[in-house]
């Protein structure tokens, strides 16, 4: 068997991590092709098939998967060793989000930052996996969840509020129909099962069907936007939706659920200066959009 360079494994462990050859090219610094091209390499010099190529990315093979949980955790072990190490720019901020929180609440706020802070330069990432603090160069992250991620700092930015929400188009076609008696709508089933939560706070039964159901909360809204039915809106993604008319709220009552939203970073990015920088201005958007929020539910019952 022909001699394995260290690089030919990290780039095998980096593209069976993501299981996508694409965004692992991005973090190589590489074309598709070419890093196609190493793998490939590898298979033949190991003389095995690592990988099975889908249409939805790659696979790792019983040979592949062999392979990963043997010089996995040295790589890991490696990059653990290295974070005090790495060269870090005060003035640059790698930031990971989740897609509907970057594009709907955090980017429409940034000309803010950018405009106060012209110095910083922003690297902004979205994606709806965790951030491995230890390995990937993220220096903080914004979380969606109930705030338990030990060996964390956590700072709490603002809650989760829903509400039923319709396009202007299905309201008009459903007449005069009370909006705060949902019993006769069509509705859109949510990720979260949300609506069992809704009706049992409002001591009313669920509905026997749903128009359609969605396992995925940017394809929920989608179809409440083109008219389909009602969706139960988390207000951090449908209220700029709402302020440009293409929802309506339905009702008068909100709902808080459990889920928050979260700043999380390891502890030797605390003294980041950009990081603080950031943190200093994200609380304060946080804030001004919590009381916002929590005057506008005031008379949610």
């Amino acid at each position: 068997m022909a001699r394995v360079s260290l690089d030919l494994l990290q780039q095998f462990v980096q593209v069976a991590r993501l299981g996508n050859l694409s965004r692992a090219a991005e973090q190589a610094n590489l074309t598709v092709s070419a890093l196609s091209h190493q793998v490939k390499q590898l298979e033949q010099r190991l003389e095995r098939k690592l990988f099975e190529r889908g249409p939805r990315g790659v696979h790792l093979t019983a040979e592949g998967r062999r392979l990963l949980e043997s010089v996995g955790p040295h790589f890991e072990g490696i990059d653990r060793a290295l974070v005090g190490f790495r060269c870090r720019r005060d003035d640059v901020l790698t930031l990971s989000a989740i897609p509907g929180m970057m594009s709907s609440w955090l980017v429409p706020r940034l000309a803010r930052l950018v405009a106060a802070h012209p110095e910083l330069q922003l690297n902004l990432q979205s994606s709806v996996e965790l951030v491995n603090f230890e390995r990937d160069p993220v220096d903080a992250a914004v979380r969606y969840g109930r705030g338990s991620w030990p060996g964390l700092i956590t700072e709490r930015l603002f809650g989760e509020w829903i509400a039923p929400v319709a396009a202007p188009s299905l309201m008009e076609r459903m007449g005069e129909l009370d909006p705060n008696d949902l019993s006769q709508w069509p509705l859109l089933g949510d990720p979260g099962d949300r609506w069992r939560d809704w009706f049992a706070d409002g001591d009313a039964e669920l509905p026997r069907r749903y128009v359609a159901h969605f396992d995925n909360t940017d394809a929920l809204q989608r179809g409440a936007m083109e008219g389909m039915g009602v969706a139960l809106g988390r207000m951090v993604l449908a209220r700029p939706l709402i302020e440009a008319g293409q929802l309506k709220v339905l009702g008068d009552r909100y709902q808080q659920i459990p889920e928050a939203y979260f700043l999380v970073y390891p502890e030797h990015a605390k003294d980041h200066a950009g990081l603080r920088t950031f943190r200093e201005w994200l609380l304060c958007e946080a804030g001004k959009y919590s009381e916002a929020m929590s005057y506008a539910t005031a008379s949610s019952g």
